[in-house]
């Protein structure tokens, strides 16, 4: 429920309940009354007081309504008196002071009494004559002789009956004041509760957030307007949170970046210094030398700027700041195509590449090419690089595979050289990783297989390896099918 409907249903209710409450009561009450012994009077004496008054109501709208001369005609005095005498009620007709009609003929006092009791009270008057006790309602007509004319009805009441619809009157307002007291306070502690205590969770909340706490988080609850803005809150907080974490990322990652260059390319660039310094004393003093030493600080050169390449790539990467062109791509093309390419590379390293498709069709899957062809690249430079002669002198093979499975397709790198340990495996994806085995032997960023994961997350893919050791090693990726 939103706001403004809570808080009109709140206040609607804290009038309608009231007069519910009342209505019940009196009701409950005039029961009571009328069907056991009570002091008080019973609903008959309070039905038989009601049609009482609303008859001389009549009767007054009907003479109001009538020309003022009228009280002098006798058809009308004989009505009024019909009229009356059904509810045992009497009048008199005065023209002036002057008396024109009295029906229980009431003596000079007795009408004076009458118009006194009139004069001196607002609304209805009551005035007791001899042993009766009537209730007068007075109606005031211009006549057309300038001088003013009265009807004065006379009804007969029982006082303590109307003292007890007095008291019951009050009591009823008792009543209504309480419930409607009570209803409001309820109707208050519910509507502010409802809405106090989110804003106080918010304000626990934003203090949190101002204290550094991202973690704390902003429930939903209140009325839909306040739900609202929990909700906007607590997209502010994740927000804020993952801008946070991005830059701490970001520093990270820039500490990373310092701490690998100065480790990383500490070894080429001493390398270069050496070659360099060679070339300038004339340790390099023949031509063969000379074009060794300079081929040497030229590989290192390029060492390097692979290695500052990588470096960059993967911190893009990991903050996710490098978008991906993804299109349709017929994955059987697509690896054959990359086979041709790198089978002349493969073959000089003494090193045959293969391939081989069980797929029943073409399947087309969104990718991005260029960034995808890295990931194949990585993952065969990787294995180019460790990949050996075994003992009986056959010669290094990778073999790429493409198989699928009812929801994704598997394309499996698998070359015959000397395994990963199964202490190292889970590690080769992770950043810098190496082997203590292989360190300082075999030359790269050491970041190839890190930047290969990230991409085919990208692809919303996987990645893992399997291998033993002098068994080979297989790469696996799965993409899901478009």
């Amino acid at each position: 429920m939103n706001l403004k409907r809570h808080f009109i249903f709140a206040n609607a209710a804290a009038v309608v309940i009231p007069l519910v409450m009342t209505a019940v009561f009196a009701l409950v009450f005039l029961f009571i009354s009328s069907n056991f012994k009570s002091p008080w009077f019973s609903f008959e004496d309070y039905q038989t007081l009601s049609e009482t008054q609303i008859e001389l109501l009549y009767i007054k709208q009907d003479i109001l309504k009538q020309s003022p001369d009228v009280i002098k005609s006798p058809e009308f005095i004989k009505e009024l008196q019909t009229r009356l005498s059904a509810i045992n009620g009497e009048f008199i007709v005065l023209q002036g002071e002057q008396v024109l009609f009295n029906s229980h003929n009431l003596s000079k006092i007795d009408v004076a009494k009458s118009l006194d009791a009139v004069n001196s009270h607002v609304g209805n008057a009551s005035v007791k004559l001899g042993n009766m006790t009537y209730r007068i309602h007075s109606v005031k007509l211009s006549l057309a002789e300038g001088v003013s004319g009265y009807v004065l009805l006379l009804v007969p009441i029982d006082p303590s009956a109307l003292n007890d619809v007095t008291r019951f009157l009050i009591l009823i307002g008792i009543i209504f004041t309480l419930s409607f007291v009570l209803t409001n306070v309820f109707a208050s502690y519910r509507f502010t509760r409802r809405t106090l205590s989110p804003l106080n969770h918010l304000k626990k909340a934003a203090g949190e957030i101002s204290s550094g706490n991202l973690d704390y988080p902003i429930v939903e609850e209140g009325d839909l307007e306040i739900q609202e803005l929990c909700r906007d809150l607590e997209l502010m907080r994740l927000k804020l949170k993952d801008s946070i974490h991005t830059q701490l990322k970001f520093e990270e990652n820039r500490k990373m970046l310092i701490s690998s260059i100065s480790h990383d390319l500490k070894t080429p660039i001493t390398s270069i210094k050496g070659y360099v310094e060679g070339l300038r004393d004339g340790v390099a003093n023949t031509p063969e030398k000379h074009d060794r030493y300079l081929q040497t600080i030229y590989a290192q050169a390029k060492l390097v700027d692979q290695m500052i390449e990588d470096l960059l790539l993967y911190a893009k990467l990991d903050l996710k700041q490098l978008p991906f062109d993804f299109e349709r791509t017929d994955i059987e093309d697509y690896l054959y195509e990359f086979v041709l390419e790198n089978e002349p590379a493969c073959t000089q390293n003494g090193i045959e590449l293969s391939f081989q498709s069980s797929l029943i069709q073409h399947t087309q899957i969104l990718l991005d090419q260029n960034r995808f062809r890295r990931v194949l690249m990585n993952i065969l430079d990787n294995s180019k690089k460790y990949i050996q002669k075994n003992s009986l002198g056959e010669k290094g093979e990778i073999n790429i595979s493409l198989r699928d499975t009812q929801s994704s397709i598997i394309i499996e790198l698998m070359d015959n050289g000397p395994g990963i340990s199964k202490d190292d495996l889970p590690y080769i994806f992770d950043r810098f990783y190496r082997s203590d085995r292989s360190r300082g032997k075999i030359k790269g960023s050491g970041l190839g297989l890190a930047i290969a994961k990230q991409i085919v997350e990208g692809h919303n893919g996987i990645i893992w390896a399997v291998s033993k050791n002098q068994e080979g090693t297989r790469i696996l990726i799965s993409l899901s099918k478009f």
